[in-house]
């Protein structure tokens, strides 16, 4: 009987072992299972509600060649468009070309990603710089809408630069409202007080402060406000997208499936994408920019010498083509870094 007893004390704890073993291994897989239906659940609300821009690009004879030294880097034209705002007369309609959800744009950037993927560049586009439109002529760049849609806008920056233009998205600045509650606010460090003049009892002391939806979207919006109008909304823009990445990568927000659902769900809505740019693209890109963090992203202006008179008379922003040259070869070489630690960008 001792013998037995003994004996079956190995046996017992053997099967307890192998059933802890095999418990884990359910509770790994049904996670793995919620994981992917999860992830595929992002996806699939992505793709459905964003929406897609067509015939995003021009043809394939009049794009730049892609270069060895940058065929892994990605460049992406960034849209901003408003649906809600009220322009002024003098903006004039023929300069704004409509996009898929409605909107104008009158907020271009040119989101870089070198091709070891370990920082983002972000270049803002004044929408007054006077450029070589192709079969227009010399025009603002917010006027390559007009005369051709987005196609014609991407085929006048790649001319610019001398390297292609991988995907374009528009987002509507009422998408900024709801995102930025979905991440619990989006705190900024203010360098210039001022009060939103088109969303009354909204007010922006310099320092540091968490935005709110309906601040967010008064803060890119408002150009009324400064003597400088559209070079200190474009710095303000920066400001903003550079905090809002910011959350969005932060611990708190990957961590917390429930805020990455809202985060997903409330700007979708208000993107509009080129076909290739799908839930499966965005989240290659994402993996492979698990490390990168808010210290890692440069925001910057196309180098510009200032305002000035076009010969027919319309005010304009003057690119400064010497650095403009000096950043097309930058990108084409993917040696944006350097550019970036070699240029003042202050303006």
């Amino acid at each position: 009987m001792s013998f037995d007893a003994h004996a079956s004390q190995p046996v017992k704890k053997k099967h307890t072992g192998r059933a802890i073993v095999l418990s884990l291994v359910a509770l790994v897989a049904i996670a793995a299972l919620v994981a992917a239906g999860y992830l595929w659940n992002l996806g699939r609300t992505f793709d459905s509600e964003s929406g897609k821009i067509a015939d995003a690009f021009p043809n394939e004879e009049t794009r730049p060649e892609v270069k060895d030294e940058s065929k892994d880097a990605v460049n992406i034209l960034l849209l901003g468009t408003d649906t809600r705002a009220t322009r002024d007369a003098s903006d004039g309609d023929e300069e704004f070309g409509t996009l898929p959800n409605g909107g104008r744009s009158d907020t271009m950037m040119l989101v870089h990603i070198p091709s070891d993927h370990k920082n983002v560049f972000v270049t803002s586009i004044m929408r007054d710089t006077w450029v070589n439109i192709p079969g227009v002529g010399e025009a603002k760049i917010n006027a390559a809408f007009a005369h051709g849609g987005v196609s014609k806008a991407v085929e006048t920056l790649e001319g610019l630069f001398g390297v292609r233009i991988n995907h374009v998205a528009s987002i509507d600045f009422e998408g900024f409202k709801g995102l930025t509650d979905a991440v619990g606010g989006v705190t900024i460090n203010n360098p210039r007080g001022f009060t939103s003049t088109s969303f009354k009892g909204n007010t922006f002391p310099e320092g540091t402060q968490t935005l709110n939806g309906e601040q967010a979207l008064a803060f890119v919006r408002e150009r009324h406000a400064f003597p400088e109008s559209d070079y200190q909304r474009v710095k303000n823009q920066q400001l903003f997208v550079k905090a809002l990445l910011g959350q969005l990568m932060s611990k708190d927000t990957l961590t917390n499936p429930a805020k990455v659902s809202d985060a997903v769900g409330q700007i979708a809505p208000y993107i509009a994408v080129d076909d290739s740019l799908d839930s499966k693209q965005v989240a290659s890109y994402a993996s492979s920019m698990l490390n990168v963090r808010q210290s890692d992203m440069e925001f910057f202006t196309l180098p510009n010498s200032g305002t000035g008179t076009s010969a027919d008379g319309q005010s304009i922003v003057v690119p400064d083509m010497a650095a403009i040259n000096k950043f097309g070869k930058a990108l084409q070489e993917d040696k944006v870094s350097d550019f970036v630690s070699s240029t003042d960008l202050s303006r």
